[in-house]
């Protein structure tokens, strides 16, 4: 049963969690571009279909098929997700990864905190964001310094909460 209101409003508050959080990183202005593509409607479509408001109806799909339709589409338009950055090495002819600019992994920490938020609710602690990344296998698909800096943040989120790594983040600039 499809649930599109249940899903606009989850998407929704995320995308205002987000927002907030890329304003106490120091990237507000990029924040308020976030995962807009989530409301077009091969992405919007989907995700009310495989609603369930415990975690990704991406993850339904891909249950489902194999793959997902809705995370291609946004993954290729959304440079805070680590998928996006991966290219052509020209020594080796392989895809690989690639470091991301700081400015997108602030709005990757961003992210993963308010989807931590969203799916955890009353029951969220600034734990779950580090505990989410070490139970995946993100960090073997990242560029090596991409997942150093976003595990040192996710670190600094659970042992010193939110206003010290907030305050951490935004004092980082962007290196060329």
């Amino acid at each position: 049963m499809a649930h599109p209101f249940r899903h606009f409003a989850t998407i929704t508050r995320h995308r205002h969690k987000v927002i907030a959080h890329c304003f106490r990183a120091g990237i507000g202005f990029q924040g308020l571009f976030h995962d807009l593509s989530k409301y077009s409607p091969v992405e919007f479509f989907t995700g009310a279909k495989y609603f369930q408001g415990t975690r990704s109806p991406n993850e339904r799909e891909r249950e489902l098929y194999g793959y997902s339709a809705a995370w291609l589409h946004h993954k290729g338009r959304n440079r805070h997700h680590f998928e996006y950055w991966n290219d052509l090495n020209p020594v080796t002819k392989v895809y690989e990864p690639v470091p991301m600019p700081l400015r997108y992994v602030k709005e990757m920490f961003c992210d993963r905190v308010a989807a931590s938020k969203i799916y955890q609710g009353k029951n969220y602690k600034d734990e779950h964001p580090l505990a989410y990344f070490l139970r995946g296998n993100a960090r073997l698909h990242m560029h090596a310094d991409t997942a150093d800096l976003l595990e040192s943040w996710l670190r600094m989120l659970a042992e010193q909460g939110e206003s010290a790594t907030f305050a951490h983040i935004r004092a980082q600039k962007e290196r060329k």
